[in-house]
């Protein structure tokens, strides 16, 4: 039994929103499809997105018993104003329940996180018709994750015993990003690191209650290589960096990441670090840089314990969706 916390869908009904360069969907057949966005081309998709069957039939023959379903971030509409987040929200989340119309598939909304109050209204609605947790993007605009309207969010998602997934999206463009998929090989991993550095720096750990179940994407980037940096820097620039608490390594077990990393050494380390209750099976399935087949890294880590191995597969993912 394997549980996968990280994979994307992408609704076949997806509707015109009606402004430039709003994200569309162009059906080319059953089959196939392409996300545009600004009217160019995205990201090709094939009906794994949005067909339950081709997606279960995958799962099977991977060994995954569930997926968490999340949105694919390009869609979560933060740079718009807020009554057209809540309405891509509203229209995604009703759509992906139609994705998600097996037992084995546990969806995850979105929120226009833009606005704290419509963001933690769409999460009751949300909640209340199905869907079992919430994936969020790590910033909004230049307001990272310890943002009041932010911190305000996770608040109402620790009270309602909300699971909440971080997914790096809107990442830095140019021509040093753009070449050989960096915004994806650089820019993903970082942008996942800056988010935790929010949470433990900006004294998220502090504000909110060690309720809250929040895992990140990614393997959390190069967080778990750099925590010693990061504690030093701590110490001896206290001034600058010190507006925790409590020194960084203090939050190690407040937070999980998944085990997309696709590569043993870098899962020793993560395990090692943020200890083997806090790391879960995430594939980023069904996109192409995502692990296939899922969770072939875990069952063929020689380090890990039948115990442990079992942690990552499952019991992690049953505690982190309650």
């Amino acid at each position: 039994m394997a549980i996968d916390v990280h994979t994307h869908c992408v609704p076949r009904g997806w509707p015109e929103l009606g402004w430039p360069g709003a994200p569309r969907l162009r059906v080319e057949s059953e089959r196939e499809a392409t996300i545009l966005v600004n009217d160019r081309e995205f990201r090709k998709i094939q009906d794994d997105c949005w067909d339950p069957r081709v997606r279960l039939a995958r799962m099977d023959r991977d060994g995954v018993d569930r997926q968490v379903v999340s949105p694919t971030p390009v869609f979560f509409g933060y740079d718009r104003p807020p009554e057209d987040g809540m309405r891509i929200a509203k229209i995604f989340n009703d759509l992906a329940l139609e994705v998600c119309d097996d037992a084995r598939l546990i969806p995850f909304c979105q929120v226009p996180l833009q606005d704290p109050a419509l963001a933690c209204e769409e999460l009751d609605r949300c909640v209340a018709n199905g869907h079992r947790g919430v994936e969020i993007g790590n910033h909004v605009g230049d307001r990272d994750l310890d943002d009041p309207g932010v911190v305000e969010f996770l608040q109402h998602c620790a009270d309602g015993g909300v699971p909440v997934f971080v997914h790096p999206w809107d990442l830095p463009t140019g021509p040093r990003v753009e070449r050989w998929m960096a915004q994806w090989l650089v820019g993903m991993p970082a942008e996942t690191h800056l988010s935790i550095l929010a949470m433990i720096l900006g004294g998220v750990f502090d504000r909110v209650p060690g309720t809250l179940r929040i895992c990140f994407a990614h393997g959390g980037g190069s967080f778990a290589f750099w925590l010693g940096r990061l504690e030093n820097a701590w110490h001896r620039r206290h001034d600058l960096v010190g507006v925790s608490e409590r020194p960084p390594s203090h939050y190690l077990g407040r937070f999980s990441v998944d085990s997309a990393v696709f590569d043993e050494r870098a899962l020793r380390l993560l395990v090692d670090t943020l200890g083997e209750d806090h790391v879960m099976l995430g594939t980023d399935f069904p996109y192409p840089l995502g692990e296939a087949p899922a969770g072939d890294l875990i069952r063929r880590a020689g380090f890990l314990s039948g115990t442990a191995r079992a942690k990552l597969l499952t019991a992690n993912a049953e505690a982190f969706l309650g």
